[in-house]
This record gives C-alpha cells, sequence and structure tokens, in this order.
C-alpha cells in the first residue's frame, strides 16, 4: 500500500514531497511539464517512473493516471499537489486564464480521485492529499481567481472525508503559506520586496519545502489514520492574522 502518484513533482514542492516520501521506502510517480527536470529528478531520488503532459490537454487526468498505474500497477496514495498562481484584479482576468486555473487546481485533482478511488476501496485502503494554498483559506485581493480555485478543496476534502471513511481512505488538504521556491523567488521586484512579504508572516520567515514534505509523510502513515477531512494551514501563522 506504499504506491504514490505525485502531480506537480519536478519541482519545488511536489519534488521535495517525491525525494521525502521516496527515502521512507514509497513507490514514486511523478509527473510535470518540464520533461528533463523529471528525468533529473527520477535520476536522482530513484523512482519507479514519470510522465510529463500538461494537465490542460485533452483526457490529461486519465492519460496521467493510466500512465502511473501502468508503471506501479495501481495507486493507493495520490498527492494533488500541482497548481498555477494567477495574480491579477479580478475584471483584468482573461477567459483563457480562468478556463485554465479552474482545470489545472480544480477539474483534474477532481478527475484524479475519481480515478484512484475506484482501486482505493478494492483494496480497503488510501490516502488523498490536497496541497492547496493559504489564499483558499483566507483569501489574497488580486488573487481571487486562485483563491476561488484553492478554496474549493476545503468542501472537497470535508465532503469526500465522509463518503470514503468507511472504505478506510482518509482526505486531507495541506494549505501552505508562502513557501521558498524558486517560483517564490521570482516573484520579488521593485515594487514587492522580499522584506515587505516577511513583513506579512507572524514568525517573520518562509515555509520551507521539506515541512510541507514531512507533513505528507505523516498524513499517509498508518499513526494518522484517524485524521481525515481536514485542512491544515501550514503557513507560519498567516491563517491567524498578523
Amino acid at each position: 500500500m506504499n504506491r504514490v502518484l505525485v502531480t506537480g513533482s519536478s519541482k519545488g514542492i511536489g519534488a521535495k514531497i517525491a525525494e521525502v516520501l521516496s527515502s521512507s521506502g514509497y513507490q514514486i510517480f511523478l509527473h510535470g511539464r518540464d520533461e528533463n527536470a523529471l528525468k533529473n529528478l527520477f535520476e536522482k531520488i530513484g523512482v519507479k517512473g514519470f510522465f510529463s503532459i500538461d494537465l490542460t490537454e485533452e483526457n490529461a487526468a486519465q492519460k496521467l493516471f493510466d500512465k502511473a498505474t501502468e508503471v506501479l500497477g495501481g495507486v493507493d496514495i495520490l498527492i494533488n499537489n500541482a497548481g498555477e498562481y494567477f495574480y491579477a484584479k479580478v475584471e483584468e482576468t482573461p477567459k483563457e486564464t480562468l478556463d485554465r486555473l479552474v482545470t489545472i487546481n480544480t477539474k483534474v485533482p477532481y478527475e484524479l480521485i475519481s480515478l484512484a478511488t475506484v482501486g482505493m476501496k478494492e483494496k480497503n485502503f488510501g490516502r488523498i492529499i490536497n496541497i492547496g494554498s493559504i489564499s483558499g483559506a483566507v483569501g489574497e485581493a488580486n488573487a481571487s481567481l486562485y483563491s476561488m480555485t484553492k478554496s474549493a478543496f476545503s468542501g472537497l476534502t470535508k465532503a469526500l472525508a465522509l463518503e470514503l471513511a468507511q472504505n478506510n481512505i482518509t482526505v486531507n488538504t495541506i494549505n501552505p503559506g508562502y513557501v521558498k521556491t524558486a517560483l517564490l523567488d521570482g516573484t520579488f521586484d521593485d515594487d514587492f520586496s522580499e522584506k515587505e512579504l516577511l513583513d506579512m508572516i507572524p514568525q517573520n520567515r518562509f515555509i520551507e519545502p521539506v515541512e510541507i514534505a514531512n507533513l505528507v509523510k505523516y498524513l499517509v502513515s498508518a499513526e494518522a489514520r484517524g485524521l481525515t477531512g481536514q485542512c491544515i494551514n501550514l503557513c507560519a501563522g498567516m491563517s491567524v492574522g498578523g
């Protein structure tokens, strides 16, 4: 019961989740858009396989799940980590961006869960973890589309936890705050400095990807079998005010 599909795992949070779980004996299947990055990580941490696909591609969820199942023999643990961020005023949000983020952040995770639960029910075991965002828990001005798509995990997680409880399948969401990744580094400019961002965080620090990976490791373990339907804000205090 240790076969894991991690979406969006070519770098950042997803790559660290894959690395931590792989080092703990889990069989990992990677996914991302950057095939070279996936290949490098595959060789570095010795996972079972990988598949490169843009999740907005037609039938992407089915294609990804079929590949993962082909390599792993099944999926016992699904980590919905892939996601995209968009920052703009609501009236300046293009329709194509709306469609893209709804697909990647909400529709595909739901489709993957739908596919994975069939085998999980047969085995009477499963772990589903969604990587949301603190922006979905408390809201973020000028990121309403991103906040909307990530907040969807809250209702989904609670409803599915109830629906799947009798099948020994747990469903949880982790809402990270600002995480120290290359993506975050690229957001700093003359108008928005790292110091200004840190000043908004009660602990005055960024979350490290390994913190999220270690929480995932706990949530998929037997010790966490009673923990389901929860949305955990791993955010250095951002969810409780500044």
